[in-house]
């Protein structure tokens, strides 16, 4: 059974007027991905920010591994909140030493940690002749030194384009294979659902949702089918009375089978009554559909 690794009870941060977390509580536990979603302005960042300590709460606390945040925690968190930063002229071997250097992490780690974000073969390389993908790769690299057990990442593929995305979600996924827990703020609902296992999804400060992705989905399902005969096809599900709630597309028909029944049932159905499909495929929404939905439906 996994273990609670944090804790977090009613923590809320003003500025001024401005509530940007309100009352946040919830529970991480350790080898899962999690993803904090929401639109600009929900949240996220000012959320990753105090569980790091980089800023103070207004209200409540977050513990860490049973306790509050001090050295022994820290060591333990592998941090990056901001965007690359590191010295354009130096090599990614030489930035990598200087944040070792600082972190008192011995230069023998440096080397597998390159290797492990593939960037191993461009270590001489200086830092500003990296793409996006690369240099994101070794900030990543760059909060894993020490063997961090837990990575927080904000927004770790904002600005990338598809092949730097594409770059850190394998990486992503890598890490966590390798009993990393990681959690990560993210926009990128279609990157969120290849990588995470679990979410928390905020509004203006509000957590709206906590749990998998699977949590969201609706009671319905649809198939999409086909036949020769269309008029015999429509007649067999309104005489139907579990598959009368259907679309008719012109050319194919969506039919919503709920939870209870699959593609096999309605085909078993319908042919029963004589109607040979053609074509059958199940429609899912996409996580992106789901939370979209979710956060339209919160006030």
């Amino acid at each position: 059974m996994s273990n609670i690794i944090l804790t977090v009870n009613n923590l809320s941060k003003k500025y001024g007027k401005l509530t940007a977390v309100n009352s946040l509580s919830f529970e991480f536990k350790s080898g899962e991905v999690y993803g904090i979603l929401g639109p600009n302005g929900s949240g996220k960042t000012t959320t990753l920010a105090m569980l790091s300590d980089v800023i103070r709460s207004t209200a409540g606390e977050y513990r860490w591994f049973g306790t509050k945040m001090g050295s022994n925690q820290r060591r333990r968190l592998g941090i990056m909140l901001e965007k690359p930063n590191f010295y354009e002229y130096l090599s990614g071997l030489d930035n990598l030493k200087i944040v070792a250097d600082i972190r008192g992490v011995a230069h023998s780690e440096i080397d597998d940690i390159l290797k492990q974000v593939g960037l191993y073969e461009r270590r001489n390389s200086r830092f500003k002749t990296y793409s996006l993908g690369m240099k994101q790769r070794l900030a990543i690299g760059a909060t894993i030194l020490g063997n961090p057990e837990v990575l927080i990442l904000d927004e770790p593929t904002n600005g990338l384009d598809p092949e730097g995305i594409a770059e850190v979600r394998n990486l992503i996924i890598e890490l966590a294979n390798n009993d990393k827990t990681i959690i990560l703020a993210s926009h990128l609902l279609d990157e969120v659902q290849k990588v995470c296992t679990q979410m928390l999804v905020l509004k203006s400060g509000n957590k709206i949702y906590q749990g998998s992705a699977r949590g969201l989905d609706k009671n319905s399902q649809l198939i999409e089918i086909k036949a020769e005969d269309i008029i015999k096809l429509k007649n067999a599900l309104d005489n139907s009375t579990d598959y009368i709630k259907y679309e008719d597309n012109n050319d194919s028909i969506l039919v919503d089978i709920g939870r209870d029944k699959n593609g096999a049932d309605l085909n078993s159905y319908l042919h029963s009554k004589g109607v040979s499909l053609s074509f059958l495929s199940q429609k899912s929404e996409s996580l992106e559909e789901n939370i979209f939905d979710l956060l339209k439906s919160t006030k």
